[in-house]
């Protein structure tokens, strides 16, 4: 396997295991829908969470979250209106990135962007 798809594996594991430890239920990993992916999907106090898990080895090229560019939001958005279809949810939905930076000494930062975008027509 790639490195870059072992980091972006490893940072979805981490990602994973900071929403359960806020209390979030995870309701699917890897969801498909046509060509859109989206890393997590989550529920929290009624909101269905629609997650972007974004990881590097360097910010030298810009923050993980600056990569998460319109066409993946519009994607997002498309996936998230076949989930919430099939899941017949009524209430609110999110999209959020999880950003994670990591070291060179094995350890990283972790931001989580509530709320992160909401794509445009």
């Amino acid at each position: 396997m790639a490195t870059h798809n072992e980091l972006g594996q490893k940072g979805e594991q981490i990602a994973k295991a900071y929403l359960e430890e806020n209390e979030y239920e995870i309701l699917d990993e890897n969801w498909v829908h046509g060509k859109a992916e989206i890393d997590l999907i989550v529920y929290k106090n009624g909101i269905i969470v629609f997650v972007e898990v974004k990881s590097r080895t360097s910010v030298a090229f810009g923050q993980p979250e600056d990569f998460v560019q319109q066409a993946k939001q519009k994607q997002m958005e498309i996936a998230s209106l076949e989930y919430i279809e099939i899941m017949n949810h009524q209430n609110e939905i999110r999209f959020d990135i999880i950003a994670i930076t990591f070291k060179k000494d094995n350890t990283y930062t972790l931001k989580h962007i509530e709320d992160a975008f909401w794509p445009e027509d």
